[in-house]
Parts: C-alpha cells; structure tokens; sequence
C-alpha cells in the first residue's frame, strides 16, 4: 500500500483526562490531513478513578492494576470504533493505530526513571482488528531523555516558518511550548500546570468538570501571597529539558501552601489561573525572546479568561489558535500520536533530542499486531 494513501488512527487521553480524542488522518507528502475527529467521553466513575491515581489519591494492588490497564485499553478501543463507524471507515483501510495511552505516573528523573501509560494495547488490536502502535515515552527515557513532550516534532513540521519566529502553545491539563525559531532550531518543555489544576479545584468546589470560559476564575480576585508561594516551586526555575505532570502539581500540592486556608474558591480559582498564565509567560519571555507569535492548542483555548489573560501578559505578541493556521487546536495531539505510529513502522525516529535530552533519535513505540483474517483457517487447516 502506497503509505501517502493509507490511512491512520490517532488515539489519546490527556492529563486532563476530560475524553479520548480519536483522529482519522491521511498523510500527503508526511504531512498529517484530517480526515475525522471524536472526542469519546470517560465514563464518570471511571475518569475520577484515573485522576484520583494520577494525582497520588490512591492506589491500586498488582491484580487492580492488570484490571485497569484492560479496562482503559477498551475505551480507547471504543473511541476508535466510534470514530471509525462515524466516518464510515473499514477497518481494512487503517494502516494502524497509534496509542499514547492514559499516563498514570511521569517520573523522567531520579536513580530509576520511568513513565507509565495505560491501555493495553492488545486489547485495542483485538477489538479494532487493526495493528497498534503504543508506548512511546519509554524508549527516549531509556535514553537519558524525559520523554516528553513529543509534539515539538510534528509542530516544526507543520509551522516553523523560515526566518520566523514563533511558539505553539498546548493548554491541556499541563501546559508546554515549542519554540520554533527563525534559524530552524526547536525547543520544547512543559512550562507547569494549565487546566490540570483548574479543573480539579472547580471539581471540588462547584461539582463541575471544568470551569466553563473561566467564569468560576473572573469571579474571584488573584492573591499575590499564594501566587508567589506557588512560582517559588522549583521547577519553574528549572532549565529545560524538563516535563512533569499531576503527580507534581495537584490538589494536595496547592494545600501545602498555608495562604489557601484563608481565601474563597473564587480567589483560589483565579489564582490558578494567574499561576498558568503567569509561568506560561515567562517561559516564552525568557526562551522565546525574539518570537512575536504564539499559537495556542488544546482544551485551554476554551477558556476565555484564560486566554484573555495570556494575551495580556504575552503583549504585544499575537496570540492566536492554530485553527487560524487551518489546524484543528482540540485534536493536535491526537493527530501526533497517528503520526508517531506512521514514523514507527517506516522506521524514522519521533523524538528530537534537543527538546527531550536524550542521547539521540530513537525510534519509538511497540507494534501489537492485529490477528490476522484468516487466522483460524490457518490454525485449524492442519499445516505445520
């Protein structure tokens, strides 16, 4: 099958793990074309569960973990039948399908790194029918690298422009830029929380998965004491590569900080949410001096107070989505992750490793095999 023609399924779930984007994508010349989209919502009890283990709430026993790498590995195969029926996609058509997983833990550092997605991908090949590219983190770490973020790759691909500066920003439940300079060179890391901690606190205090356009956020009033508490964290001072994610910035986190006791959760929201823009900001001043553009993507952009805010602090560089660059900004990453399955089985690396740190490019991700059509005749046929 000529590859330009084939087609590929995306597959992701955030730190926000609000749903499971599912992308149907077509590649004209390796660039991605997209062809379908789903956002397949998490079953409720399901979704808290996810957030309470990624945010060290929990815990689970070896056997309730081996239940809920099968359990995620089935929604994500739902997500992906959706998507298919909805476009009226065969599964024959498919070349693969490219699964980043649910990440429960993200732990690059330390004497024995590692990074831990869910959703067994098997589950997903055998439900689909169609081959499935998974575990993508894991060969980069391996390789002195933090294994994240792996979009800075496709977003090069797709809008560096030459002689141009400019950073592409992805609001999920962790905020990380691309720096995207005029001399061709590409940075990325995460920059620290974006709608991860926003989320979890409307969550609690308005029984509300997400603050709708901010609203919960402009009813409140940041305060100073709790914000510079929460920029004293050392990562922000910390030099890139880095990555990080729930198991960092949490609710328990924010609790540490003896300022919260005394203030309303319109307050506290609206100090989250200054807490984003505000190291959002100052990553792009210090790494992306010369860029007068930014490109936002992600769940972040619905947040109009959010946004709002950004382009205060970003001023007088334009923000913008990347859909004013004819890219969808809620189905970015998925359309990454069929990318990455794509650079997979042509054996061309996915990692660059002056965004991760690693010691170089490494090919990433495990194929798992869909069975094929005529398995059982061939089992049973009698031939050795």
């Amino acid at each position: 099958m000529d590859d330009d023609a084939a087609l590929y399924l995306g597959l992701i779930s955030g730190t926000s793990a609000d749903s499971i984007d599912a992308v149907l994508v077509r590649f004209d010349g390796g660039s991605p074309q997209l062809l379908a989209s789903h956002a397949h919502p998490w079953p409720a009890e399901l979704r808290q569960r996810l957030l309470a283990l990624a945010q060290g709430e929990a815990s689970l026993d070896l056997d309730a973990f081996g239940r809920l790498d099968v359990e995620i590995g089935r929604q994500f195969a739902a997500a992906a039948l959706q998507l298919l029926e909805d476009s009226g996609t065969p599964a024959h058509a498919v070349r693969a399908i490219g699964s980043h997983g649910q990440t429960l833990r993200h732990r690059p550092t330390g004497e024995h790194p590692f990074t831990m997605q869910l959703g067994d991908p098997s589950v997903i090949a055998e439900s689909c029918g169609i081959d499935v590219v998974a575990d993508f983190r894991r060969a980069d770490i391996a390789a002195g690298g933090q294994g994240a973020p792996l979009l800075p790759a496709l977003h090069a691909m797709l809008m560096a422009r030459a002689g141009h500066a400019r950073v592409v920003l992805n609001l999920g439940g962790i905020a990380n830029i691309t720096v995207l300079g005029a001399d061709g060179s590409v940075l990325g890391f995460d920059t620290g929380p974006a709608n991860g901690l926003l989320d979890a606190w409307c969550q609690r205090h308005r029984g509300e998965p997400f603050d709708r356009n901010g609203m919960f956020a402009a009813a409140g009033q940041p305060d100073p004491g709790l914000l510079e508490a929460m920029l004293a964290d050392r990562y922000f001072a910390l030099p890139p590569p880095k990555s990080t994610g729930r198991e960092h910035f949490h609710l328990d986190w924010l609790a540490t900080h003896p300022q919260l006791a005394s203030l309303n959760p319109a307050d506290v929201q609206a100090t989250l949410l200054e807490l984003t823009a505000r190291s959002v900001a100052t990553a792009i001043v210090q790494y992306a001096p010369t860029a007068q553009e930014v490109l936002a993507c992600g769940g972040g952009v619905h947040n109009a107070a959010l946004m709002g805010r950004l382009g205060e602090l970003l001023a007088p560089r334009t923000l913008c989505t990347t859909a004013d660059h004819g890219i969808d900004p809620d189905f970015l990453e998925a359309t990454a992750f069929a990318w990455l399955a794509r650079q997979r089985l042509l054996g061309l690396p996915g990692n660059l490793p002056g965004v991760t740190g690693a010691r170089g490019e490494r090919v990433l991700g495990a194929i798992y095999s869909a069975p094929p059509a005529n398995l059982s005749n061939r089992m049973f046929s009698g031939a050795n």
